[in-house]
């Protein structure tokens, strides 16, 4: 298999899936009038001297055109490319740039620490060619989000609008998730970034439960046979230090100025960053009609982003919740780049799919103002171990001083659910947990049955008090929708290690025994809880392979080769009052 048909087959799992070019016959898009020009493998030259290949697909017609770009390390197309040809004969240049030390780019790749000057310069080269009306817009998901966000507060005057995917603004957010690597999704990413023209990706895909099982994490790579420099970079750097600046715009959205359309999933990973982004160019100090060009739409979607018939992981969420992307990308460039009334400004601001109801709802913000954060205290007897034991959760303060225990071993770590999946962490949807609730090393908090529907609109958050007989550890939480019958649905799951508790930036280990408060991010989600369904939450120590295992030592994660067993105390009472605070919408 060749590199450039292993870029294609990843595309399928790290970019939005444009799975074919519609046909749109709304008057109020701009209509495919064009023959188009293509002009291939054009060098973009970089401030160092570098060069990029960059193709480029204008109207065969005379004029300056609004462009195009999408800056890429999957493949910059070649003749006949789609997006080449959707746009220009639509009445756009389009630039398709492969990203430095890919393809036909000259370079090395090193993930994002060359996007924002490579970005800048070529958003400068683009707006001063002869085709260019000045007026830039960018496109594209996973990684090629990123491309778009590092280089826009460097502020080139062309760039007006982007639409960035299912994507984040700061690497160092995304890679060490509450102080916890994502094993799965950046190991199988760079392995496949990374392989020969001629390597065996099915059997590399075979191995990767034994390669991420394998210790030291450092040294994964030496089971595909051969070094991947920038990974073991990122294992080297667990705290947010020097080394991730150029990976991450340092929250300067005020010296953004350009229209944002923000595109998520719930159950995308990188839901978060897309969240934080819009929240980030909305806030008070962006300049008013800036604020006023932000948008952000977030459907029932893993990190593809379109399945085609409404199903994702084990739920149907209808026909309805599919969204045409080429509709989406085509309305908002027309409406920011030609000035075009498509109607999309005219909507407000946020659009949310709602689970559970399986509805789209339009907001004039996010969060939404009128959410009542709720507490949901853990209870037990001190046997919550498992859906079978005796843990509850209701809005009442905990009496007495129970607490619940369970020992997690490294060497069986709770597994991720889907559990088996291509890429685990991609695949990511609404799974039945009641596998992994059949485990003595989790504890499982439910509320008896909804007389009434509830709606969980928002941020999500777990407080637990904790301690460990280890020096250092994990919290997981998960929050679950269980229908009647008993299937349990996860909707939005988080982890803290425990050095990381106050911060990302001065690690330190817990003293073992030790009671501590820990706040453990669940990201967000928008769910109906419908009446005579159950609110459970999970709390364990692990969720192997999405994240690496806490080897309970202490001692640096990255190189460690040895583990010992932790004994996890979460205590429940009115001087520790464990809980999950949920977003409620009434």
């Amino acid at each position: 298999m060749n590199k450039r048909k292993i870029a294609g087959h990843f595309l399928v799992f790290l970019a939005v899936v444009f799975s074919f070019l519609p046909v749109l016959s709304a008057e109020k898009f701009s209509q495919p009038v064009y023959d188009v020009v293509e002009e291939l493998d054009v060098k973009v030259t970089m401030r160092d001297g570098v060069r990029l290949s960059t193709n480029i697909y204008r109207p065969d017609a005379p004029g300056r055109f609004p462009v195009v770009l999408m800056r890429t390390p999957y493949g910059n197309g070649g003749p006949g490319d789609r997006y080449g040809l959707f746009f220009a004969g639509r009445g756009y240049a389009v630039v398709l740039q492969d990203t430095r030390g890919r393809y036909e780019s000259e370079g090395a790749f090193d993930p994002f620490r060359n996007e924002a000057s490579d970005g800048y310069d070529t958003q400068q080269w683009v707006g001063a060619q002869a085709w260019s009306n000045s007026k830039i817009g960018t496109i594209g998901g996973s990684y090629v989000g990123i491309t778009q966000w590092l280089p826009a507060p460097l502020g080139s005057p062309y760039l007006v609008a982007m639409m960035p995917v299912v994507t984040f603004s700061d690497a160092y957010n995304s890679l060490q998730s509450g102080g916890v690597f994502p094993l799965r999704l950046a190991t199988s990413w760079s392995f496949y970034m990374t392989a020969p023209y001629d390597f065996d990706m099915e059997e590399l895909t075979n191995r990767l439960d034994e390669i991420n099982m394998s210790l030291p994490l450092i040294e994964q790579d030496r089971h595909v046979g051969w070094k991947v420099l920038f990974l073991r970079d990122w294992l080297s750097h667990p705290e947010k230090d020097l080394y991730w600046e150029k990976a991450s715009i340092k929250g300067n959205f005020t010296a953004i100025k350009a229209s944002v359309l923000n595109v998520g999933g719930w159950y995308d990973p990188f839901i978060g960053g897309t969240i934080k982004n819009f929240i980030g160019m909305t806030s008070s100090d962006i300049d008013p009609e800036i604020r006023a060009g932000q948008k952000l739409l977030i459907g029932p979607w893993s990190h593809s982003v379109s399945s085609e018939d409404g199903k994702l992981g084990e739920l149907d969420f209808g026909e309805n919740s599919e969204t045409d992307m080429w509709e989406l990308m085509l309305q908002w460039l027309d409406s920011r780049l030609k000035g075009m009334d498509t109607g999309i400004m005219d909507e407000p601001p946020v659009k949310i799919f709602v689970m559970g109801e399986n509805l789209w709802r339009n907001e004039s913000e996010w969060p939404l103002a009128r959410t009542d954060y709720r507490k949901y205290y853990f209870h037990s007897s001190g046997n919550a171990n498992t859906l079978n034991g005796d843990g509850s959760l209701s809005t009442r303060l905990p009496e007495g001083k129970s607490a619940d225990r369970f020992v997690y071993d490294p060497a069986n770590p709770v597994p991720s659910r889907a559990d088996g999946a291509y890429y685990d962490a991609l695949a990511m949807g609404p799974h039945d947990q009641r596998p992994i609730e059949q485990r003595e090393d989790v504890l499982v908090y439910s509320t008896p049955p909804l007389e009434r529907d509830l709606e969980v609109t928002g941020p999500v958050e777990v407080v637990i008090y904790a301690a460990s007989s280890a020096e250092n550890t994990d919290f997981t939480a998960k929050l679950v929708d269980v229908h009647p019958g008993g299937r349990a649905f996860n909707l939005c799951e988080g982890i803290i290690r425990a050095s990381y508790r106050e911060g990302f930036t001065d690690p330190s280990n817990i003293e073992p025994g030790r009671v501590y408060e820990y706040h453990i991010d669940l990201v967000a989600t928008s769910n109906v809880f419908d009446k005579g369904h159950r609110i459970r939450v999970e709390i364990s120590s692990s969720n192997f392979p999405r994240f690496d295992r806490n080897l309970n030592t202490g001692r640096n994660f990255a190189t460690d080769t040895t583990w010992v067993k932790a004994e996890q105390t979460i205590y429940h009472s009115r001087e520790y009052p464990s809980c999950i605070v949920l977003p409620v919408i009434e």
